[in-house]
């Protein structure tokens, strides 16, 4: 049997492609938020507190993102049923999500400045009172071990950090071994601070760059779910008042 096209089939199609779209951008903000948590954990355990915005960010994302596509099913099913009071309350429930996704995308900027200011006098700190090496290796000594042999650096500011440490007062040496461009060798001894055989910059200008990707690409892929929801929303809106008119 032929399908019987009412004067309404077309806007319900558009309503549930608008709604397809709004979905895909909290598919999006779900992936984001996974990834802020991600790395925020790893950036938090080696800079501490002040990067835990990222933390609290990718959190943000990943609620908002699950908000949103059940808001973008909840709209298909309004479209479909044509039902005024679900898609109001999706439409008014999107408006909400879009001012929180703008708030966290400002947050993020916002606090960025923040972590290059205070982050490393807070690293520095902390770094020469709890450092342990690699022979009594906590989380914290596992991820500035693995800092400075993947970024290729050695210490907070450079390998001169760890003098009068307590990584130093444990151990006799000047620089653990993650600080050694090529760790078996001889030469890394913890005593030998030659260019040959030590990385001598600090981590926290490359820790920082990482920190200052992973806050553009928040704020940013924030503000393009919400563009996406904004151009989403409105269309919903206005193809859902022709339909319920």
């Amino acid at each position: 049997m032929a399908e019987i096209h009412t004067p309404y089939s077309s806007l319900k199609k558009l309503l549930s492609l608008l709604n397809g779209f709004v979905a895909v951008s909290g598919i999006i903000l779900i992936g984001l938020g996974i990834g802020g948590k991600c790395g925020g954990a790893s950036l938090t355990n080696v800079l501490g507190l002040s990067s835990a915005y990222l933390l609290h960010v990718g959190n943000l994302c990943l609620v908002m993102g699950c908000i949103t596509v059940l808001l973008g099913c909840a709209g298909w099913y309004g479209a479909t049923k044509e039902s005024r009071g679900t898609l109001l309350f999706c439409i008014l429930s999107m408006v909400i999500v879009l001012i929180m996704e703008i708030t966290a995308a400002t947050v993020v900027l916002l606090f960025f400045p923040i972590v290059r200011d205070v982050a490393l006098e807070h690293t520095f700190v902390t770094l020469r009172k709890n450092y342990r090496g690699y022979n009594e290796p906590d989380d914290y000594s596992t991820q500035w071990n693995l800092v400075m042999e993947k970024l290729k650096c050695c210490g907070v500011n450079n390998y001169t950090d760890f003098s009068g440490s307590s990584f130093e007062m444990t151990t006799g040496h000047t620089y653990p071994r993650g600080c050694c461009k090529s760790i078996g060798s001889v030469s890394c001894d913890g005593r030998n601070v030659s260019t040959n055989v030590i990385h001598q910059k600090g981590c926290f200008h490359k820790l920082l760059k990482i920190t200052k990707t992973q806050s553009f690409t928040l704020s940013g892929s924030s503000l393009g779910a919400a563009v996406i929801q904004r151009w989403g929303s409105r269309y919903v809106a206005q193809a859902g008042l022709e339909l319920l008119a």
